[in-house]
């Protein structure tokens, strides 16, 4: 077995996922599924963004495997494929908000209040 095609193919699926977590209005759309399913009405009112930009960014997390459509009746209803995406962007959070805290604990060394 050739495990360096296989890390390759591995680290290229991780680049993917990671490029359709890398825009604001998607990791908006994730959340917004993570409270509940939701049709593209129901995004475009609660995110307040055109049924275009919403239609596309979904398109993007379904193509990723992070969203699913289900249609019932004239309607798809979209919905979270894991929530354990939600926990890793939350861990990404607090990640984020410890390196904003180093930052401004380095702005308070270098200019004193």
């Amino acid at each position: 077995m050739d495990t360096s095609n296989l890390t390759q193919e591995i680290t290229q699926l991780h680049a993917e996922l990671c490029s359709a977590l890398a825009e604001p209005t998607r990791l908006f759309i994730l959340y917004a599924l993570a409270e509940q399913p939701c049709n593209v009405t129901e995004l475009t009112q609660k995110l307040e963004l055109p049924q275009p930009t919403i239609s596309r960014h979904l398109k993007v997390l379904r193509d990723a495997g992070l969203a699913t459509a289900t249609r019932q009746g004239m309607t798809i209803h979209y919905e979270l494929t894991d929530k354990r995406v939600i926990e890793a962007l939350d861990l990404l959070r607090t990640v984020l908000r410890d390196r904003i805290q180093h930052h401004a604990d380095l702005m308070d060394e270098f200019i004193p209040a």
